[in-house]
């Protein structure tokens, strides 16, 4: 992936920080968002021009504790790499800092920059609105992104709390990942124009890009299981990623022009980053927050439940098993990276 990369014009760092995230995703047992992404979000995307491979950062506006960027349609990893970075360093000054960006990309596993504060023994709170996937409550119309509101917390064990998910009941990515093992999408996440559940993966992959199908928020398909609440959360994220750095939003993020065709998407993130120690110090904290996590664990299970497990508890895991033996591939990610191998000449011996 790093030559990959380099090879259509980012420089190594760039690179490299590219290929981590979408690794990370892997590690951590997230298939939907690591590397079966790489050719049809990153190269496809560079190689259809609406993705720029230099990510040139342009600092708008810029305070002691926040900061707006505009990354220029570059690469949302790195730009996003880069601004967490600053709030980190904002908040180690001041004991908090906030950056958001505007005109970004996808920008990977969101829990890649909450993890990032963690090991500074910082909380760390992103977010960011995507192409239209999500229907309002009571809608049938696909308006607002995934937009995950992603949340990182220090404790004293192991590995930190990530809780990273989508505000919608299933993410896009999900969906892909189904289509590509030829598995169906579990009724009730997915509606059609007519209101009722779509189960045939392939079909709501055509579906969303036709607006024919949407995405139900977290909660599911009406008011029952408390579906306006995603949709309510998910609103908060489209907000934070475009009013803040007077960016786009929801139909403007479609990736198409009024006659069809392709353009950026024009995406923006937030980043915040809080240090622990300025409060009862980074020690309390992460002791407190253990102490939280190992109770919920302890608490009374359900029957023919082995265990109960907090939010990063499962992707620690995970890592655990791949650190060492590697992250398992799908064929058809197989096929993605044989076919990148190809078109961009770099002759590389593959292992498949």
């Amino acid at each position: 992936m790093v030559k990959a990369f380099m090879k259509l014009g980012l420089s190594k760092e760039d690179a490299s920080i590219c290929a981590d995230v979408l690794m990370e995703s892997d590690r951590r047992g997230i298939e939907s968002h690591g590397v079966n992404r790489f050719k049809p979000i990153y190269v496809d995307r560079i190689l259809d021009g609406i993705q720029k491979p230099i990510t040139k950062i342009d600092i708008l506006k810029e305070t002691p504790t926040t900061a707006v960027l505009d990354a220029n349609d570059g690469m949302g990893m790195v730009a996003s790499f880069q601004a967490m970075n600053m709030a980190i360093e904002k908040a180690k000054k001041y004991g908090m800092g906030m950056v958001a960006v505007r005109n970004s990309t996808h920008y990977g596993i969101a829990g890649y920059y909450a993890s990032m504060a963690t090991k500074e023994n910082m909380i760390g709170i992103t977010g960011t609105n995507a192409r239209p996937s999500i229907a309002p409550t009571f809608g049938v119309e696909n308006m607002l992104g995934t937009n995950p509101l992603t949340i990182g917390l220090p404790s004293d064990e192991e590995f930190p709390f990530i809780l990273d998910c989508a505000t919608s009941i299933t993410q896009r990515g999900k969906i892909e990942y189904f289509a590509k093992i030829n598995q169906d999408t579990p009724k009730g996440m997915v509606l059609g124009r007519d209101g009722l559940p779509k189960t045939d993966s392939k079909q709501i992959l055509e579906d969303l890009k036709n607006e024919n199908a949407a995405l139900a928020p977290l909660g599911g398909i009406g008011e029952e299981l408390a579906g306006y609440k995603g949709y309510g959360y998910a609103t908060v994220v489209e907000i934070l990623s475009a009013a803040l750095q007077a960016g786009s939003f929801l139909k403007m993020l479609s990736g198409v022009d009024e006659s069809g065709q392709k353009k950026p998407y024009h995406l923006g993130h937030f980043f915040i980053a809080i240090d622990t120690e300025a409060f009862m110090g980074s020690k309390s904290f992460r002791k407190t927050t253990g102490d939280i996590l190992r109770a919920l664990r302890a608490s009374k299970k359900a029957p023919g439940r082995e265990r109960i497990y907090t939010a990063g508890e499962k992707e620690y895991l995970a890592w655990l098993e791949r650190k060492d033996k590697g992250l398992p591939l799908t064929k058809a990610s197989q096929n993605d990276i044989k076919e990148v191998n190809k078109k961009l000449n770099l002759n590389i011996d593959l292992p498949f």
